[in-house]
């Protein structure tokens, strides 16, 4: 008997064997299927200590489903698209597709070491064209569908990184990678309408087994409200400005109307007086993600305009607040000062009007925010906030001059991104006008840089946009989180090169468990469960979510705080694996702590 077990030699010999008999290799049978499914890694060269709570989570369930005859469907791949890789390769002087590769194949290797169940004949690689082949091709299909379309846009520009971002890649003011402040631009972009899915997304999260702090999170992000689309007209004009107001029954509290610093009013006015330029200058240099605007200041200044209260006929003054976003309702608010706690910071800072019109049996101070009693309302005192509300919606709409309105939080998807490292978006411009790309000519493909050449954006590639005279195209490439919306189903038929999704799709789909961390709450898990919508609407697959058990792995902490490399705080596993073997590294990270909650990693545990 060997007086000293030698992990690496017995762990190495049993992995081969694994991947030589294609032990894990799952195909559909009889039984009942189980696929397990852990969110996959962006390459980023080598595994952290994440990595590994994650996928040991995924590996033990599906081991025990395996053992209780379950047909366990376990794939792993690599979302390989995206700025890290783009700038490490100009830091690296290499190619991004080569960093990239090779990242993998060291990454690969590691999994394999910690003895992870993953069936190999499935792997993808997004940055791979058999892969954005099938997402360019779902991209002309949106479009067809008509939720596909371009306009300019203000967007959340990273000065570092160059590229736009989703405003829910904005943290708090700063790019979620680049960590640079963010600017206001306007360029033309392309939008995905999942807005036009906005009810279901809500409605649905019923049918789904996920944390109900997940749930809330999507559910505010939504953000379904039911109110009133009022219209205030501008004195000695026939053009109206219409704000939506989820709480009709404190109309007459209005005492000023804000206007977005991106709205065309306040664009005009800009050209012909220098305060308002000056102004409109210092909001285009702040954040307009929502989070961001709320701790923000509230500032305004006046435009020396009036509307007229649609109900009393009083001139109300308009301002222009740096809180307003244009692209959520109408850009346009009424001010309540009385009534709400934002209208009463700004009113009070610049000595507006506060105007109590409902009554509160429990606070005496302004502002009051709850529903209750009217007062101060003309033919309304007396009645309680919901009958109210439902009667002066009543004649607003009488007037012509209002409607009861559902309203959503939840923007559409911009997906345009002015990079080079990324799926290029199939679209020619045919003397301006766009056509996506006939699927016959699918995948396009990005294009190869020159031996020593740095990264530029298509932009700057004329031998990738310029067809012929008067034709060329896109040069922008997809967001990174439309790779990642819809690789799931693709794991299912990944080995099928000649259609999306075949019979085994049918198997396998949906995910029976997903595991993944919880900040990919309303960025990732939103846009999947769009895609998985939107494709079913398409035939392209069945069933009405894409994962139907949710679980949300804690953190791995060390001294009490999130391993990072600017905390010098990390902990490379793989020289754990090599001192002490995979399988206690894997026996750690499961019993010191349960799966949702954070693990405080300790050697000498």
């Amino acid at each position: 008997m060997t007086a000293e077990y030698n992990p690496k030699k017995i762990e190495e010999s049993a992995q081969k064997k694994w991947i030589e008999d294609g032990r894990f290799e799952a195909k559909p049978d009889n039984r009942e299927k189980y696929y397990c499914l852990s969110m996959f890694p962006y390459p980023s060269g080598k595994l952290h200590m994440g990595h590994v709570r994650n996928y040991t989570i995924g590996d033990v369930i599906s081991r025990y489903k395996r053992m209780n005859n379950f047909n366990v469907f376990q794939p792993m791949g690599w979302d390989a698209f995206g700025l890290p890789a783009e700038n490490a390769a100009i830091a690296n002087e290499v190619s991004p597709k080569e960093w990239t590769n090779d990242n993998i194949e060291h990454m690969k290797q590691q999994l394999i070491s910690l003895g992870l169940g993953y069936d190999w004949s499935k792997e993808l690689r997004t940055c791979e064209p058999k892969y954005y082949k099938w997402e360019q091709l779902i991209f002309k299909k949106f479009f067809e569908k008509g939720l596909v379309y371009k306009k300019k846009s203000l967007v959340n520009w990273d000065p570092i990184d160059e590229t736009v971002l989703a405003n829910e890649q904005v943290i708090d003011g700063k790019g979620w990678r680049s960590g640079a402040p963010v600017e206001i631009k306007e360029i033309d972009q392309w939008f995905i309408k999942i807005t036009d899915y906005a009810d279901e997304l809500l409605s649905s999260l019923n049918e789904v087994d996920w944390p109900e702090n997940v749930k809330t999170m999507q559910e505010n992000w939504i953000g379904k409200s039911h109110g009133a689309e009022i219209k205030y007209q501008i004195k000695d004009s026939e053009e109206y400005l219409t704000a939506f107001s989820t709480r009709p029954d404190t109309i007459y509290g209005v005492s000023f109307v804000a206007i977005s610093p991106n709205h065309k009013i306040a664009l005009n006015l800009s050209e012909h007086d220098k305060k308002i330029e000056s102004f409109l200058k210092q909001c285009k240099e702040t954040s307009s993600a929502e989070a961001d605007m709320a701790k923000a200041e509230k500032l305004g200044i006046d435009t020396g305009m009036k509307v007229i209260h649609p109900l009393t006929d009083e001139e109300i003054p308009v301002w222009i607040g740096n809180f307003v976003l244009l692209d959520y309702g109408t850009g346009v608010v009424m001010g309540v000062p009385g009534h709400d706690q934002r209208d009463f910071e700004f009113a009070s800072k610049y000595n507006l009007d506060i105007k109590q019109v409902i009554s509160s049996s429990t606070n005496d101070e302004l502002p009051v925010l709850t529903k209750g009693i009217l007062l101060n309302s003309d033919k309304y005192n007396d009645l309680d906030s919901d009958s109210a509300s439902k009667k002066i919606i009543e004649e607003l709409s009488e007037k012509k001059l209002g409607e009861g309105l559902i309203q959503f939080r939840l923007r559409d998807w911009g997906v345009s991104r002015q990079r080079y490292w990324g799926c290029p978006i199939p679209v020619i411009y045919e003397n301006g006008d766009a056509k996506l790309v006939e699927e016959n000519e699918l995948p396009v493909v990005l294009p190869e840089l020159p031996k020593d050449s740095p990264p530029i954006p298509l932009s700057q590639n004329e031998e990738f946009y310029k067809i012929s005279d008067g034709i060329e195209r896109e040069t922008d490439t997809f967001d990174t989180f439309m790779d990642s919306s819809w690789y799931y189903a693709r794991f299912t038929s990944a080995d099928n090169d000649s259609e999306i999704f075949d019979e085994n799709s049918k198997y396998w789909l949906p995910v029976d468990l997903y595991i993944g961390g919880i900040e990919h709450a309303i960025l990732h898990l939103l846009y999947s469960r769009f895609f998985h919508k939107a494709l079913r609407d398409m035939g392209m697959v069945e069933g009405n979510e894409p994962f139907k058990k949710l679980l949300t792995q804690g953190m791995v902490l060390k001294d009490g705080a999130k391993m990072s490399k600017s905390k010098g705080n990390t902990v490379d596993p793989q020289s754990y694996i090599d001192k002490y073997g995979a399988d206690t590294v894997r026996l750690y990270m499961m019993f010191t702590a349960p799966p949702e909650q954070s693990l405080e990693w300790s050697e000498s545990s």
